[in-house]
């Protein structure tokens, strides 16, 4: 595993250790009602804390992992030198490949589903970009090759060699609708009504969203609260108290949602100052 992890990183892609599937459907996490089995980051209060954020591709940090954790499955970071299109049912594949004409590295899960490998794109995780398919980018990951599942089964190479860059088809699919643009204040007849009722909304919108959009819900629900900040409409601080038990009843780490709540009330903040 550790060499697989050396390898990966070598390449320029971040690497973190994952829990491990026991088989039957286990997790090297013992956890009863583990969601995520062989699938979740590890976490150690000396070695890494912050999940995803911490993935490295530092050798000296992998052998440090590795040597910690000798079966720990490997976590890829997406976002950064690849996106993956994880793809799930066979009418998901056919889609997706009336979309590609290209050859594509390809691995087989271990539940029997694809992970196609393409160049960064820049773009965020999406969940159900087509049927069965979701796609991993910017604040995502996968669980790679040669990592167990679940299930018992390992996660293997199909087909190797460069990552092409995206189809504009599906990057198109892949790439979120435009942000509508804030409702003017003129037309807001009670303005402190609207701060309460868009600061509640939001918040059951994080509650609410479903593994894989998780994080970009959250930067856009703050993004969107942040405007009625700047404009004295909301108290920062009652933002930051509402949406941080929203996102961490969504599954969102504490790290992760710290720092993705200070980075859309700064693009808030960015875009009415421009």
């Amino acid at each position: 595993m550790l060499a697989s992890a050396l390898r990966y990183a070598a390449a320029g892609v971040p690497v973190l250790p994952l829990h491990t599937g026991t088989g039957g459907g286990g997790c090297s996490c013992r956890r009863p009602q583990c969601d995520r089995p062989g699938k979740h980051p590890r976490w150690h209060p000396r070695l890494i804390t912050a999940g995803l954020h911490q993935a490295s591709t530092d050798p000296a940090v992998l052998r440090r992992w590795w040597a910690t954790w000798p079966a720990a499955n490997v976590g890829l970071r997406t976002g950064v030198v690849v996106d993956v299109c994880d793809v799930d049912t066979a009418d998901g594949l056919r889609l997706v490949q009336a979309l590609v004409d290209c050859e594509v590295p390809t691995v087989r899960t271990g539940s029997g589903g694809l992970h196609l490998y393409f160049a960064a794109t820049g773009l965020p995780n999406r969940v159900r970009v087509l049927p069965g398919v979701d796609w991993r980018g910017v604040d995502g990951y996968v669980v790679a090759p040669p990592s167990t599942h679940a299930s018992g089964e390992r996660y293997r190479w199909i087909s190797r060699g460069p990552a092409p860059l995206c189809p504009p088809v599906l990057r198109a699919l892949v790439a979120p609708p435009p942000e509508p643009p804030p409702r003017p204040l003129a037309e807001i007849h009670h303005p402190s009504r609207y701060a309460s009722a868009a600061l509640d909304n939001e918040a059951d919108r994080v509650r609410r969203a479903p593994v894989g959009t998780r994080n970009n819900t959250l930067y856009s629900a703050t993004r969107r609260l942040g405007r009625l900040v700047a404009s004295g409409l909301l108290d920062e601080r009652d933002v930051v108290e509402t949406l941080t038990p929203a996102a961490r009843l969504a599954g969102l780490g504490a790290y992760e949602t710290a720092r993705t709540i200070r980075s859309g009330l700064s693009a808030a903040r960015t875009r009415l100052a421009s």
